[in-house]
């Protein structure tokens, strides 16, 4: 069963969102507050797929609780609810953990393609590990392994942290070392052609990339920008 958390204080836009995540058969467990999250999390003992979280709320917000989440479980896919004014807590959200923001007022159509795809993205993981801890589909480049099986990353052998969004451009950029991706192209690799949001949503994650694998995060060596184009793998 594919398992949700919503927390989102207002009743009319929290009565939306299930309606149509169990429509889309989703076991939903919705809150109206940050607290109430944290404690259903626990409750459950952390078996959710996704949260989906209001960034203003009463008490805790959003952005505390996605931290809590990110802290308790690399796997679990966040989306940030947002109104078009909080532009900076969308960034910030990005920066402590989220894959993902919907921007309100949004349509059924646009919620429920945000979540499927960043439930495809949590499953793929798990029957991945389920699959095999083997060595193999393993690419090394410099004092970097990417395992593909496991997704798993490590640096001089130690292992990095990443989220489902951040593994997916770490693999596409293994595929392509040396190679100058656009933002559209990592937009559509790993959000899908489909995406409603906008193209900043790679500039942050790159970002947080970079405070995990970059020695000095604000001079990369490996994760470089190309100006007017992109970014590129530099071994």
């Amino acid at each position: 069963m594919k398992r949700i958390l919503v927390a989102e204080d207002e009743a009319s836009i929290r009565e939306f969102i299930v309606i149509n995540l169990q429509r889309s058969g989703y076991d939903v467990v919705a809150v109206e507050d940050g607290e109430e999250a944290i404690r259903a999390y626990e409750d459950c003992s952390g078996e959710f797929d996704i949260a989906l979280l209001d960034i203003m709320m009463p008490g805790v917000d959003g952005l505390e609780v996605c931290k809590y989440l990110r802290n308790k479980s690399s796997s679990i896919g966040i989306v940030m609810l947002t109104a078009k004014t909080q532009e900076m807590d969308k960034v910030t959200g990005l920066l402590v953990g989220a894959d993902d923001y919907i921007t309100k007022p949004f349509s059924p159509s646009e919620l429920m393609a945000r979540i499927d795809a960043i439930y495809r993205r949590v499953a793929l993981n798990k029957e991945a590990t389920k699959a095999s801890t083997s060595q193999s589909d393993v690419i090394t480049l410099g004092e970097f392994t990417l395992r593909i099986r496991n997704r798993t990353l490590t640096k001089n052998g130690l292992p990095i942290e990443l989220t489902q969004v951040e593994f997916q451009i770490m693999e596409l950029f293994f595929n392509n070392p040396g190679a100058a991706l656009s933002r559209s192209e990592i937009l559509n690799y790993v959000w899908g052609d489909s995406y409603y949001g906008d193209e900043k949503v790679v500039d942050v994650n790159i970002r947080r990339l970079r405070m995990k694998i970059e020695d000095e995060p604000s001079h990369p060596r490996h994760l470089t920008t190309i100006w007017g184009i992109g970014y590129k793998w530099v071994v």
